[in-house]
């Protein structure tokens, strides 16, 4: 047995691979063995096929093809309001080639009781995307500022019908935090749960809402056709492709709530491996296709890489959790 495992070793010496003891690893042997990619790569998104979060996720894994020199696919891993999708992403295994594509319901999910999963399961990689709330009306609405609107709401509290999403989703949030900063709670309106910003449009379009709460993209084209109205958008500042819509700050309501999406792997993944990952997506986000694809999708650009994607996370945890402890009190 000795003898074949001394000749089993001088046949791989002499492949140049060390094994004896106190021998140190070639530069060739650590290369190898830090080599990244070394397969094929793939995104979760736990969000479905044909979305806006899909989509972004597709542009990225055509785009790291390019860029890392192996395919790159995209799995939707769709349920529980978004956690099997987040769940999945963080389980995978820590060798950098499995990206997880993370969402705004991620600071919201673990506090809602959805699920354990946060941002600190993850290795955050970058920012690439975040668009603010907004509160629409319709162009003949006799609600033309927030002010009117607040206060139509603070004298007939759970007459007004508002929708944008499901109950508790990214966007029935961004209002109950605009309604908190506003001394109102969250069942001073009537919200009404429909399975997205669409089916919300319709709606109010229809006459049988009174407010819509989504993104400026989401209603772009109604908002451009003048058949909607903007009276706040909830950010810092005013939107560049709206600059007529005020902000929720401009008009009195400290309060800003951001839909925005990302990428990021497993918590023990390899240095190195975060570092290429970073260093080719973030390529990819401050490219000039990037720019052109999010333009026509109508969705604004907002590139955080690394540690500041990481401050940003724990700063939206501690807004949410605020907002949350209260709304499932009331």
């Amino acid at each position: 047995m000795q003898r074949h495992h001394f000749a089993f070793s001088v046949l791989l010496l002499a492949f140049g691979i060390c094994v004896l003891p106190g021998c140190k690893p070639t530069k060739d042997e650590t290369e190898l063995a830090t080599a990244f990619p070394a397969k094929n790569l793939q995104i979760i998104c736990p969000w479905g096929a044909g979305g806006g979060t899909d989509r972004i996720s597709r542009f990225f894994a055509n785009s790291l093809k390019d860029e890392l020199g192996y395919n790159c696919i995209v799995v939707n891993r769709t349920g529980g309001s978004g956690a099997v999708g987040h769940r999945a992403g963080a389980d995978a295994d820590s060798d950098g080639h499995t990206i997880a594509m993370i969402t705004a319901e991620l600071s919201t999910m673990h506090q809602l009781g959805i699920s354990d999963i946060t941002f600190q399961d993850y290795q955050p990689l970058l920012q690439i995307n975040g668009d603010p709330a907004a509160i629409l009306v319709p162009s003949d609405s006799k609600y033309n500022s927030l002010e009117s609107f607040l206060a139509a709401v603070k004298s007939n509290p759970g007459t007004l019908k508002m929708s944008g999403t499901a109950t508790g989703g990214t966007w029935d949030l961004a209002r109950v935090g605009l309604f908190q900063k506003s001394g109102l709670s969250k069942d001073d309106v009537i919200w009404v749960p429909t399975k997205g910003s669409a089916e919300s449009i319709q709606l109010l379009l229809g006459g049988h809402l009174d407010a819509v709460c989504c993104s400026l993209p989401e209603a772009a084209l109604q908002l451009n056709a003048g058949q909607l109205a903007g009276i706040a958008v909830m950010a810092e500042t005013r939107d560049e492709s709206f600059p007529d819509i005020p902000s929720a700050k401009e008009q009195g309501v400290d309060w800003v709530s951001i839909g925005w999406r990302g990428f990021a792997t497993q918590k023990e993944t390899p240095q190195h491996v975060v570092e290429k990952l970073q260093a080719a997506m973030s390529k990819i986000a401050n490219g000039p296709e990037y720019k052109s694809f999010m333009n026509e999708q109508g969705f604004r650009i907002d590139i955080k890489v690394g540690e500041e994607f990481t401050t940003f996370l724990s700063d939206q945890d501690v807004q949410w959790k605020e907002v949350l402890k209260h709304y499932v009190a009331e």
